[in-house]
């Protein structure tokens, strides 16, 4: 007689029941901060150990078909606990602040006063991608690691932070994270509502955030000693060249306008062309102004990522029409030149279409230079580690947390190259372990030399 256990469906079930407890033993508290610990005195390759620390944390998402990880939702409360436990394996002391930047800290031999700091953003976009701010937070903490087992002990202290918010997805607040440690947080977010109209103050007091402490987070500027990002490119130029990493010369400042036109509807098979005012074909006027003005200086461009006709129908003359211009440059005086030639054509076309057009301005960021003293000790760390003669040297046309900073303390920046065509705030953004192993090797570098230029120069 066959055994029972032997039938064909029941060795399936078990193999279910098998697979399913496989998964939650994995997935327990502490499991992956188990693997990643291991890994580490495995002496696995950095790159390999970079990839699966990204791929952990992409377990944490508040839509279960892609990674979105908004602000103290409980995919991002899961982040940065694990961000925490990941942080205390590899030495440092760590704690989550008053708005919920996790911060790691290992102290150096007190040679030299003060700690560099470095990290990047675990908030992510709607539908994201892996590696965006994610890698400026392991890069650092594998290659502190690293130096750690090999009996490296810096003189400076290092600093981490894993900034809780820089996106701005759920409150429209971004670099929340940043601005609360440069003493820049605005109390006024607090009262900002989420699309299920939860306040931030109330979010924070369900993650168990003490809104009222954060002005007491903002570090003291005499302590700090620097600051560097690594982040991935988010562009196709080190991909282009075949290049591994970049230094970033430059943060682009940036304009965001929404636009709000005004026309009269009518109906599309009774009012003469020349009688028409279309909020559309307006709007269309303007869009291609923003093209076309934006692609006459290097470095300079401009954006409408929205575009919506309310209540648009098929047999209906637009009556009004709403989107959004972002206009970026390398300096703010090639932006604002830009802006201004924009909003002259928006005055020019409503004056001929005899619409009204209403500019909103709702964000103006400078840019910012990063500091020449960083930006040399990068290039000297990547030439090391390559062994080449020359760093590539490239301006960021995307915002960073590494701006905000800049406020405080000299910064740098770090970029490292994305495969799929430098795609970015997106699922196909992509990152190779060779290019992870280079980034880690290049901040291990810098991390030794920057210590070893502050004793000198002490």
């Amino acid at each position: 007689m066959t055994s029972l256990w032997r039938h064909p469906r029941c060795l399936r079930n078990e193999y279910l029941w098998a697979r399913s407890w496989l998964r939650r033993l994995r997935n327990r508290p502490g499991a992956a901060l188990l693997d990643i610990a291991d890994r580490l005195r495995a002496g696995d390759p950095p790159g390999s150990l970079v990839l699966a620390m990204a791929e952990s944390l992409a377990s944490f998402s508040d839509d279960p078909s892609a990674l979105t990880c908004s602000y103290l939702t409980a995919a991002h409360r899961a982040t940065a606990d694990r961000i925490r436990n990941w942080m205390l394996a590899a030495g440092f002391q760590s704690h989550i602040d008053a708005v919920g930047n996790v911060i790691g800290l290992l102290e150096g031999t007190g040679a030299v006063h003060g700690c560099l700091l470095s990290g990047s953003h675990y908030d992510t976009v709607v539908n994201a991608g892996k590696f965006d701010g994610r890698l400026g937070i392991i890069v650092p903490i594998v290659a502190a690691t690293r130096l750690r087992r090999a009996g490296v002990r810096l003189p400076v202290g290092l600093q981490v932070i894993a900034f809780a918010e820089e996106e701005g997805v759920r409150f429209e607040s971004t670099f929340l994270g940043s601005r609360a440690l440069t003493g820049q947080f605005d109390p006024k977010v607090l009262d900002r509502t989420d699309g299920a109209g939860v306040s931030m103050r109330a979010a924070m007091a369900a993650a168990g955030l003490d809104w009222t402490a954060i002005a007491s987070t903002a570090v003291n500027p005499d302590s700090v000693l620097g600051f560097v990002e690594v982040h991935i490119e988010q562009g196709p130029v080190l991909l282009d060249e075949n290049l591994p990493v970049g230094v970033v010369t430059s943060i682009a400042g940036s304009i965001r306008n929404t636009v709000t036109v005004t026309g009269m509807a009518g109906h599309s098979g009774t009012v003469p062309m020349g009688k028409r005012r279309d909020a559309a074909a307006a709007s269309a006027e303007i869009i291609l102004a923003v093209e076309q003005r934006c692609s006459r200086y290097p470095g300079l461009v401009g954006t409408v990522g929205q575009l919506v006709v309310p209540g648009g129908a098929m047999n209906v003359i637009p009556g009004s029409c709403h989107f959004s211009v972002d206009v970026r440059a390398p300096t703010d005086e090639v932006r604002d030149a830009a802006m201004e030639d924009i909003l002259a054509v928006s005055r020019e076309v409503a004056a001929r279409r005899k619409v009204e057009i209403d500019w909103k301005e709702v964000l103006r960021v400078s840019s910012v230079e990063c500091a020449p003293q960083i930006r040399t000790q990068l290039a000297d760390s990547v030439c090391r580690v390559l062994d080449a003669p020359a760093a590539r040297l490239l301006p960021s046309g995307a915002g960073h947390d590494a701006m905000v900073m800049a406020d405080i303390t000299p910064m740098g920046m770090l970029f490292v190259r994305c495969g799929n065509g430098g795609v970015s705030h997106h699922p196909s953004e992509t990152l190779s372990e060779e290019d992870a192993d280079t980034a880690v090797r290049v901040f291990e570098d810098f991390l030794l030399h920057f210590g070893e230029a502050h004793v000198a120069g002490k």
